[in-house]
């Protein structure tokens, strides 16, 4: 039988937000005129959605619409020092920040609106623009509200700052707390491979990962499936070489990389654990979506194939020399066992 179908398992963790040195962000947020808002930090979008994230935070916060929060400039001369775009940070970092110079800006607001009213500002609520007492009928647009407080001589912003609780690494052991947040995640591949010409095909990747409260869900499922065709791409096809100090493989003629051809079916899980420390109870899903693919696919070709593969990529060539040392190995054995017969 030429091809040969396999299942395998793996899972990982992944810490996000460094403790064992200083992780910080900052961010102001203002409440405008005409009931939107404005949020200002030096986060740095790179593809990975944090703006829609933050954007969705904020309005949540404030109690206005998503499309009526603007990100400001990122330029951290002019805005509040956010740190690096990567680490799997952006979401329990600047989230978290967001959210609590979001609760200072909307707390000014309702306090003058609870003034207004006569009541604590314990009870304003606010939601898609409109701002009221719990369990009554008193109700204004933001709109309004922010009018009735500049009147008063009150801009409704926030300002926060946020940051992980640096502990240090023990400095002859290394011992410590590295991260402030730990996620979790497990894969299964299904996998097929063609024992004549050595080509595996990922028919299935299934995807279970903790993310803490998962802001867009949508943007998790997308993060997760880029994780692992990534990882597809480095598990099978991709091989950097260097000859001499030179490289040998400079396009993409040489240099292959996953089309939608390759793209397996996948079916995400998202495991919603929040976090204890974290006032919005996020983590984050970067790179643990893809730490747990590699081994989960070569699980499977062990599985269907019985051979292990030890270096990457698994090209058809190092699938098809595995198999020949098998054989090789197998008939050895055998010639063994009946020369002691």
């Amino acid at each position: 039988m030429a091809k040969k179908r396999g299942r395998g398992v793996a899972g990982c963790w992944y810490g996000i937000a460094r403790t064992a040195t200083v992780d910080r962000a900052g961010a102001w947020v203002e409440i405008d005129d005409g009931g939107t808002a404005k949020v200002v930090t030096g986060v740095t979008e790179i593809g990975e959605g944090i703006l829609t994230v933050l954007a969705q935070i904020a309005a949540e916060e404030l109690g206005v619409r998503p499309e009526d929060v603007t990100i400001g400039d990122n330029d951290t001369a002019r805005s509040p020092e956010a740190a690096h775009a990567g680490a799997t940070r952006q979401t329990y970092m600047i989230g978290n920040v967001v959210a609590l110079a979001s609760r200072e800006a909307f707390g000014k607001l309702a306090q003058v609106v609870a003034d207004e009213w006569h009541v604590s500002p314990d009870v304003i609520e606010a939601a898609s623009g409109e701002i009221w007492v719990g369990g009554t009928n008193h109700k204004m647009s933001m709109d309004t509200a922010v009018h009735l407080a500049k009147s008063r001589g009150v801009v409704p912003l926030g300002s926060a700052s946020f940051g992980t609780d640096t502990t240090g690494l023990h400095p002859v052991d290394g011992a410590g707390r590295p991260w402030q947040a730990y996620v979790f995640g497990c894969q299964v591949a299904e996998v097929e491979v063609d024992t004549v010409t050595g080509e595996v095909q990922v028919l299935g990747i299934w995807a279970a990962h903790d993310v803490g409260r998962a802001v867009n869900p949508k943007g998790v499922e997308g993060q997760i499936e880029g994780g692992i065709v990534q990882a597809l791409g480095q598990a099978l096809m991709e091989d950097y070489k260097i000859d001499k100090g030179h490289t040998s493989t400079p396009g993409f003629a040489k240099y292959i990389l996953p089309t939608s051809l390759d793209v397996p079916q996948i079916t995400s899980v998202i495991v919603e654990d929040p976090d204890p420390i974290g006032p919005l109870g996020v983590k984050g899903i970067g790179e643990p979506a893809m730490v747990p693919t590699i081994p989960a696919m070569m699980n499977a070709i062990y599985d269907a194939i019985g051979v292990r593969v030890t270096e990457l990529p698994a090209s058809p060539e190092k699938i098809l020399m595995a198999l020949k040392d098998k054989e090789r190995t197998e008939n050895d054995r055998r010639a063994a066992a009946q020369a002691a017969e």
